[in-house]
């Protein structure tokens, strides 16, 4: 599961439809399908979390966030695209 996590996360990166780091989520307006958190995420970034989650976007816990998404320190991140969203929460879903 990690290895297909960290491709589909690594795509969306690479095509602009992933959104790293609290500061980044907190401003943003636009439409979200998903957005993770790391387990050992601070209370702040929980927070962050928090606010998107309720209203209406999906989200999920993930450990060692940083490792899938190739950035020190990452424990949060959004998916903006719908395709990549259904694909990763499959994943998820599943628990492979």
């Amino acid at each position: 599961m990690r290895e297909k996590l960290k491709n589909y996360l690594n795509i969306a990166n690479k095509a602009g439809y992933l959104i790293i780091g609290g500061e980044k989520l907190s401003n943003y307006t636009k439409k979200l399908y998903l957005i993770l958190i790391d387990k050992d995420a601070g209370k702040s970034t929980r927070k962050i979390f928090e606010n998107i989650t309720g209203k209406g976007v999906q989200g999920a816990e993930i450990e060692n966030l940083e490792k899938l998404v190739c950035v020190d320190k990452c424990k949060l991140v959004a998916i903006k695209n719908f395709g990549l969203s259904e694909q990763i929460k499959k994943y998820i879903n599943r628990g492979e």
